[in-house]
């Protein structure tokens, strides 16, 4: 996966956000002005960081060398991921899809409702 592909992937999730509150070469991705990843701009190879549960952060930095603990993050609750190094797309997308949701389920319930309302009605049109 490339970062372009990476970034249309997070960006199609439900409300998800973009920015660049650290300047211009870390793109910021949230929900509710929670963030779920980040993406390193000119980095090689490219590295992302992504929430993640502690243990299935430690089984997938067990799984894959591309896995690391999360880089100026809470190294138990965020890995630093390099998305081009050979990790499948399908699993890169697991781990956003985790991201995100780890992400949603901190919100305040009413919080929650909304977006449960907008995905419905993405998915309806």
């Amino acid at each position: 996966m490339d970062l372009a592909a990476f970034r249309e992937c997070c960006l199609s999730k439900t409300a998800a956000t973009e920015s660049t509150p650290f300047g211009d070469d870390v793109l910021v991705f949230k929900v509710a002005g929670k963030i779920f990843a980040l993406a390193a701009v000119d980095e090689f190879p490219t590295t992302v960081n992504l929430k993640c549960d502690p243990d299935l952060a430690l089984e997938l930095r067990d799984r894959y060398e591309q896995v690391q603990p999360g880089y100026h993050m809470n190294k138990k609750h965020w890995n630093t991921v390099e998305i081009d190094s050979g990790i499948p797309d399908t699993e890169l997308r697991k781990m956003i899809d985790h991201s995100y949701e780890l992400v949603v389920q901190s919100l305040p319930k009413v919080v929650r409702e909304k977006l449960q309302r907008s995905r419905r009605m993405k998915n309806f049109a």
